[in-house]
């Protein structure tokens, strides 16, 4: 019998190698960096940890464990809303819209997605809701208010500012427009998303997510009710009466579909499910909560966070998408949306440590100089090894219940207090003791 032997198959070309695509200073800092966050992961920071379990029978138990609140009623409201949005919509039929509604169900119902798909819900309704809105009704829809915001704008500033700010064009502007209002608009929110995963505090990405939805939420309810026609429509109708059959407008970028001889933005506009949505600008609520954000995580980004800020007010105005009302109030939605999870809700950032990794505990809201030791009702674990009922609630009571107890170890940066000749001054049993970890599971 003839032997057999099997080689590699070979390509034509070699695939080339990273070495030779990568610089060796570079690798060797992408393999110290991830050296240094493995060996910072402690046994006692179990609040870094994520859920890797598929079994729905773990979300059950979580629902039973969970000590129900108020905030709670957000998940009603998110029903209301998402059932709305899918009934309303004649886009996608009826079997899509069931596989939708099943999809997210069952990404709740599994810890693993569960953990994703909780702190994002807001802003699914929210964009189930805005895609929604274009089917809604003109019968059952207000007036357009035309006259309101160019009014607003002689009495606050004495000038319509939009139209001052775009008078004069030039291939240069239109292209330092284009790039905060057109491209690093829709990147930035993944991008500060992952920068508050990796280096904030365990359940700052949730909580941004959070804030992030309901505020876009807020602003579609907003233009709903108070529908209101942008600079753009100014400029082509004048103050004549709008009414729902109208077109968007891309107004400004037109001229970057002209200059790259594309179809990026002309007919996205022309299309938009909500076109008198002027007031509040939510391409200026997005750019202050990042900042906000940002400037939460990094202080010394604060001057940069501003001007992003600046520049996107300012491409909005050039762009004749907006007037400056509505930028003052997108950014007012954000900065009150940004104080109330502050307050309430956000991890505090603990200047000793840098990934989300180095935390053995963290604190929720405004620092209370009152709680010795930071151990006040702020203490509060995210995720738990067993499975945590409280991240269904953020900010509820029972997220600062019995677990309010940073864990009892000399590694990793904890921070139990200690009397003078190093005991522990906790009365009973810390989370790192045996007794606790059969009571958690």
């Amino acid at each position: 019998m003839a032997n057999t032997t099997f080689t590699r198959p070979k390509f034509p070309i070699a695939l080339p190698n990273l070495r030779f695509i990568v610089p060796h200073r570079v690798r060797r800092k992408w393999r110290a960096t991830r050296s240094h966050i493995h060996s910072r992961i402690t046994p006692a920071s179990s609040i870094a940890r994520l859920q890797t379990s598929v079994n729905p029978a773990d979300t059950l138990r979580s629902l039973r464990e969970h000590q129900w609140s108020f905030y709670d009623g957000q998940y009603f409201f998110l029903a209301v809303v998402g059932i709305f949005s899918l009934c309303v919509m004649e886009v996608p039929g009826p079997m899509l819209k069931t596989f939708i509604a099943t999809l997210i169900l069952s990404a709740l119902m599994l810890p693993v997605t569960r953990q994703v798909v909780l702190p994002f819900l807001p802003v699914i309704i929210w964009l189930l809701l805005f895609a929604a809105c274009k089917y809604i009704p003109g019968d059952y829809r207000p007036p357009i208010w035309v006259r309101v915001l160019p009014a607003l704008e002689n009495i606050l500033y004495g000038a319509n500012l939009s139209n001052i700010i775009s008078a004069h064009k030039s291939t240069l502007l239109d292209i330092l427009g284009w790039l905060p209002y057109g491209i690093i608009h829709f990147a930035s929110p993944v991008i500060t998303v992952m920068a508050m995963w990796l280096f904030g505090p365990p359940g700052t990405a949730p909580t941004f997510a959070r804030c992030f939805g309901y505020m876009n939420l807020t602003g579609v309810i907003i233009q709903l009710i108070l529908p209101c026609s942008p600079p753009w429509y100014e400029n082509m109708y004048g103050l004549a009466p709008a009414n729902y059959s109208m077109p968007g407008s891309p107004a400004g970028l037109a001229a970057i579909d002209k200059l790259f001889g594309l179809d990026m933005y002309t007919s996205t506009f022309t299309a938009s499910p909500m076109v008198f949505g002027a007031f509040p600008s939510l391409h200026a609520g997005w750019a202050t909560l990042e900042a906000l954000f940002l400037s939460h995580l990094f202080p010394r980004l604060m001057p940069v966070g501003a001007f992003y800020v600046m520049w996107l007010w300012w491409a909005t105005m050039y762009l004749s998408h907006h007037y400056a009302v509505d930028l003052v109030a997108g950014s007012l939605l954000a900065g009150i949306a940004f104080f109330i999870a502050k307050t309430n809700f956000l991890p505090r950032v603990q200047s000793d440590k840098s990934f989300r990794f180095d935390y053995d505990y963290i604190e929720i809201g405004e620092d209370n100089q009152s709680y010795p030791y930071g151990t006040g009702p702020g203490l509060y674990k995210e995720f738990q090894p067993a499975g945590d009922s409280d991240e269904w609630t953020i900010g509820s009571s029972s997220s600062v219940s019995s677990r309010t107890r940073s864990p009892s170890t000399g590694t990793g940066g904890a921070r139990s207090p200690v009397d003078e000749h190093g005991n522990s001054l906790w009365e009973g049993d810390t989370l790192a003791s045996s007794s606790d970890h059969e009571q958690y599971r």
